[in-house]
């Protein structure tokens, strides 16, 4: 059987990085599954529902926390092999056959990482942009990106704004800087250990200098 992994949430400052494997015969996966980047909102949560509704179809997803992303003895490759794995070895049996996105750029490197990760014997392919070639990847892709928007709007109920969750939105960087001065730290469901933190951080630093 065919299984398809890929994550969501690699580069955003807010929020997990989550990982799907979707397990299940070729022609269970919807017609319209593609790239999730390459499909509105609207669509995916759709596709994504489809899915998990149908019984034909096993679904596996992982996270990764920001408090484990800003752990200083790992780093982002393994953290993407580890729970890439994790999604697999939800769905993952002994016949399977997995394609998943490479986290490295090195494919065959990261294809090896997730295989040597799981308990199962798995004949494994890594493909860079696996998920415009491959209907499981792309399967997966529309799955981790509407779970991580999920969590994006979970944190959205429990702050307000928070925006995309990416350093580039203007929102985001607003969040963060007005959590910061309220609060004098920043949110837990912030990377700390990503540049922007730090941008934010100096700022607010420096505005307090200035005070005095």
């Amino acid at each position: 059987m065919q299984i398809g992994a890929d994550e969501a949430g690699k580069g955003p400052v807010l929020g997990p990085m989550v990982a799907a494997a979707v397990r299940g015969p070729t022609d269970a996966i919807p017609t319209g599954v593609d790239d999730s980047k390459r499909l509105a909102p609207a669509t995916r949560e759709e596709l994504a529902a489809r899915l998990r509704d149908d019984a034909a179809v096993d679904v596996g997803v992982a996270t990764v926390t920001p408090a484990r992303i800003d752990d200083p003895e790992t780093d982002m490759n393994s953290l993407t092999v580890a729970v890439q794995a994790e999604a697999i070895a939800a769905v993952v049996d002994a016949d399977a056959v997995v394609v998943v996105d490479a986290g490295d750029v090195d494919a065959d490197r990261f294809g090896r990482r997730v295989r040597d990760a799981l308990d199962v014997a798995v004949e494994m392919h890594a493909e860079h942009r696996a998920d415009e070639r491959h209907v499981h990847v792309a399967a997966a892709s529309v799955v981790a990106k509407v779970e991580r928007d999920a969590r994006v709007e979970a944190l959205a109920d429990e702050y307000g704004d928070v925006g995309s969750g990416y350093p580039s939105d203007d929102r985001t960087r607003t969040f963060l800087a007005e959590y910061v001065a309220e609060h004098g730290r920043l949110p837990p469901c912030a990377r700390a250990s990503w540049a922007t933190c730090d941008d934010v951080l100096a700022a607010a630093e420096q505005s307090s200098l200035s005070e005095f």
